[in-house]
């Protein structure tokens, strides 16, 4: 019986003991903060975005008409030139003589068809008295009718030798930046005829500048039906506007028009070819450059927007998490339609008076009660363009 106590103390030692070694629990997580803002309405304009590629309007492949030694070149590499810019010369001085040579024929042309008509006149005047036989005056007008034609040839050669000389200047026919010099002076050129001609430049158009690009046949057909493209294929001149932006621009800082719908739909990819024109004075847009073009997908529209750091996706589906009046978090699943800049404009799943997390989204879970602050939605929401 004096055992009993002495079991009792050592077991409220032992339950001390334990109590006293056990792990404290750890304090309550925090209530997450997080910042939400409403959807803003606002007026936006919906863009088609496309791959484009840049284009010259006008090309030329300088090639001489005669043959011959280059003389001397008149234009630094990558110069900008007008039309009638003399570039090249090619040596004239045997183009010179084959012209005097022209001019010599000629002149000794019209002395043999003067003569002939003076023969022929004094025959005709000598007719009546029959002192010239009929045999004779016949030869006569044969033989001025025949000086006559000898000086007409005298003459179109005397014009191929001028044109052959002229041809020794080259000179630019457009307007426009020419490239290097793929030929250097005391070069043997080919001119035109049964070789293939030498080129000796490149010389192409700024300003302006053409960008193509291929759209699909659903927005060819939505452009034509609100009546951007015109009366039908191939319709130039519409009213349809266009952007476009180079890869190392920020968004589309070039503004032009759609002057060029292909007149038929490719089968094989169901796209049509369509044409932007745009102003280059400052020689940004250079030809041969990839960009990005945007095109209009119809009227400026009332459209409900939400910052793009608000979306997140799970599996392709996109959702925002909304924070309800009890201040608990609930995933809500949206129909995001476009990018507008840093907005994204939505179709369905949320009001305006919806509060989404805009800010310390990264630990959020549905259910999860946050702490919150009110905050600005994100960026200002983009103005409709006129």
């Amino acid at each position: 019986m004096m055992n009993a106590p002495l079991r009792c103390v050592c077991l409220v030692v032992a339950t001390a003991a334990l109590t006293s070694c056990s792990r404290p629990q750890p304090p309550a997580p925090p209530t997450p903060r997080v910042t939400v803002g409403c959807p803003q309405v606002a007026t936006v304009t919906n863009w088609d975005e496309y791959p484009g590629h840049l284009e010259t309007v006008e090309m030329v492949e300088l090639q001489p008409r005669v043959s011959g030694y280059i003389e001397s070149i008149h234009f630094q590499d990558g110069a900008e030139v007008k039309a009638g810019d003399l570039l090249f010369v090619i040596d004239p001085k045997p183009y010179q003589a084959d012209l005097e040579r022209a001019q010599a024929e000629r002149q000794r042309a019209e002395t043999r068809s003067e003569l002939a008509r003076n023969d022929l006149k004094r025959a005709e005047s000598l007719r009546g008295t029959r002192a010239i036989s009929d045999e004779e005056l016949d030869s006569r007008g044969k033989a001025a009718r025949e000086a006559e034609a000898a000086l007409a040839s005298a003459r179109a050669a005397e014009s191929v030798a001028l044109l052959n000389l002229d041809y020794t200047r080259i000179k630019a026919p457009i307007s426009g930046q020419i490239g290097r010099r793929l030929l250097t002076v005391g070069n043997l050129v080919q001119g035109g005829g049964g070789m293939p001609a030498t080129v000796l430049a490149t010389l192409l158009t700024v300003d302006p500048i053409y960008c193509y690009f291929d759209a699909n046949e659903r927005a060819f057909l939505r452009y034509r039906s609100t009546g951007q493209a015109g009366n039908g294929l191939g319709q130039k001149d519409s009213s349809l506007p266009c952007e476009l932006g180079l890869d190392s621009e920020d968004g589309y800082p070039h503004q032009g028009r759609v002057d060029f719908f292909d007149n038929h739909v490719d089968k094989h990819t169901g796209t049509i070819r369509m044409r932007g024109v745009f102003a280059n004075p400052d020689r940004a847009l250079v030809p041969g450059l990839f960009a990005r073009v945007r095109v209009p997908a119809g009227p400026p529209v009332q459209a409900l927007l939400i910052p793009d750091v608000a979306v997140s996706s799970d599996q392709g589906r996109k959702f925002v998490y909304v924070v309800n009046p009890q201040s608990v978090v609930e995933a809500r699943p949206i129909k995001a339609d476009r990018r507008h800049g840093t907005m994204w404009s939505v179709l369905g799943g949320l009001t305006k008076e919806d509060r989404i997390v805009i800010n310390g989204l990264l630990m959020l879970q549905p259910g999860v009660k946050v702490q919150v602050t009110d905050g600005v939605p994100g960026a200002p929401a983009p103005q409709a363009r006129p």
